[in-house]
């Protein structure tokens, strides 16, 4: 059976989106078995109204399906994508990793292998503390969390070895260079999380 890699984002303006599709295409390039999922936006319409972009994705929706419980429990390796809010994810994926408390509770989260990504407007704008901020609840899942790293030679170029990430100067959409981490971080989750879900299967 082929490991089963969960990608869960918020996109407000459709960069995380990007983001997430490039690291489900590393993780398929392994031969993983893939589920793209997004959660619910919560904002109000005068809210993303006073954002252009944010109300032509959202108005461009839906993008994905929705995620659920049972896709958390069916995968062997989960990433968890958002725009970083004040350095923390946003509310709207917060939101659903609220709901994780029953399974927390049965040890069906425990021994996934974990991994977060995100976007800014500004290179300081909390990129590390976000991917830092989700990983925090991974840790109370039990879940084993891969980092980015700099095992490959782009990674020294794209910067984060916490997790893929991208600085959306001007509104820019996600270059090459972010792009390729993603894939790269897909391709390393889909990996690790193959490894661990065979080791658990054979004990």
């Amino acid at each position: 059976m082929s490991t089963r890699i969960l990608v869960v984002f918020y996109s407000a303006t459709g960069n995380t989106a990007k983001l997430a599709a490039s690291l489900a295409g590393g993780a398929r390039e392994t031969g993983a078995e893939v589920r793209v999922r997004t959660v619910a936006e919560t904002a109000p319409p005068e809210a993303i109204a006073t954002n252009p972009r944010w109300q032509a994705y959202v108005g461009s929706g839906p993008h994905a399906e929705p995620a659920t419980l049972a896709d958390l429990e069916w995968a062997d390796g989960i990433a968890v994508g958002s725009p970083t809010r004040f350095g923390g994810p946003a509310a709207q994926l917060k939101s659903f990793l609220d709901t994780t408390g029953g399974l927390w509770a049965q040890g069906k989260l425990a021994n996934k292998v974990a991994t977060s990504f995100t976007t800014a407007s500004t290179r300081h704008g909390g990129l590390e503390s976000t991917v830092l901020a989700i990983n925090n609840i991974f840790y109370h899942w039990g879940a084993i969390v891969v980092p980015l790293g700099y095992a490959e030679a782009h990674l020294m170029e794209s910067g984060n070895p916490y997790g893929g990430s991208f600085v959306s100067r001007k509104s820019a959409e996600p270059d090459e260079e972010a792009l390729e981490a993603l894939r790269i971080q897909g391709t390393r989750l889909a990996t690790i999380a193959g490894y661990v879900a065979d080791g658990l299967k054979a004990r």
